[in-house]
């Protein structure tokens, strides 16, 4: 099954929205980790935020490849 430019698109979209969320609850947690009573393990956290930026990374650079193929396209198209 061949996937489109489009779902390529709305795919990494997807997958940098679901990074920053991950980020986002890392360093929730993070910042309340000397909060009394509030447990958390620090290390996890961490390797959340290594890995959620890796992953956006991969995700924002799919994304920067379907556009340039959706401007190549759009040239192609035009002449």
């Amino acid at each position: 099954m061949a996937m489109t430019i489009t779902a390529a698109l709305n795919t990494s979209l997807f997958g940098m929205q679901t990074e920053t969320t991950r980020l986002s609850t890392a360093a929730h947690n993070i910042a309340n980790a000397s909060t009394p009573g509030y447990e958390n393990n620090l290390t996890e956290d961490m390797l959340d935020v290594m890995q959620a930026e890796t992953g956006f990374a991969a995700n924002a650079s799919v994304f920067e490849t379907g556009a340039d193929m959706w401007d190549m396209l759009m040239t192609v198209v035009r002449d």
